[in-house]
């Protein structure tokens, strides 16, 4: 059976950046697509709403959700629900699934103009979710090379990416949770966060970290 993926990136960005990951992970044996979306002008319900008849168009084969930053926190809100969907598993690369210190310091450092920026997912971004209670299998991996934009707006509490702190990746409900020597970005390039992604998505577990 093909076993599908769809890659949804972070703030900021768009599907061009997550052109290595989807090499690898198609050298992997998997079909993957690239979702596109506006992040900061498109509304979440909309973009819930493109990634839901994207996922019913793979249907009834697996459809694994891989989401960087904000794109893992829109995966799990579009799979929160028990429905129509077919059958898969989540990755989620560095996103703050208990809210963002970071996106919460943009705003305030920003006045009006950091909360603009944040868009229509500023919510999403700041507060997070309380817990997984989502009938999906999720995985989160999180870096701890601290080398990136947050860490230039304000302190970050433990370790962190440089933009997320490894604390605001956990989250209760989770499968599995490891962490890598890699920055937020870097989670995008490193090849052991494919072959940890690859893993998850086939056994439901990342198995041990080097």
């Amino acid at each position: 059976m093909t076993e599908h993926i769809i890659l949804l990136h972070g703030l900021w960005m768009r599907g061009f950046a997550l052109g290595l990951l989807h090499r690898r992970l198609m050298e992997e044996g998997f079909r993957v697509h690239r979702f596109d979306y506006m992040s900061v002008a498109a509304t979440q319900e909309r973009i819930l709403a493109r990634l839901h008849a994207g996922m019913v168009e793979c249907a009834p084969e697996n459809v694994h959700l891989v989401g960087h930053s904000l794109g893992g926190l829109l995966a799990l809100r579009a799979c929160l629900e028990p429905g129509e969907l077919p059958p898969g598993r989540i990755v989620c690369l560095g996103s703050p699934l208990k809210g963002s210190a970071a996106a919460r310091a943009f705003a305030n450092w920003g006045g009006r103009g950091g909360e603009v920026l944040l868009g229509h997912n500023r919510s999403l971004l700041e507060q997070g979710l309380e817990s997984w209670s989502g009938p999906r299998e999720v995985g989160v991996i999180a870096g701890r090379m601290p080398i990136g934009l947050g860490a230039m707006l304000g302190h970050i509490a433990g370790e962190h990416d440089g933009t997320v702190a490894v604390e605001e990746t956990s989250l209760p409900g989770l499968t599995d949770h490891c962490v890598v020597e890699t920055s937020h970005t870097g989670l995008l390039l490193s090849a052991e966060v494919t072959r940890l992604t690859t893993r998850f998505l086939r056994e439901g577990k990342f198995g041990p970290v080097p």
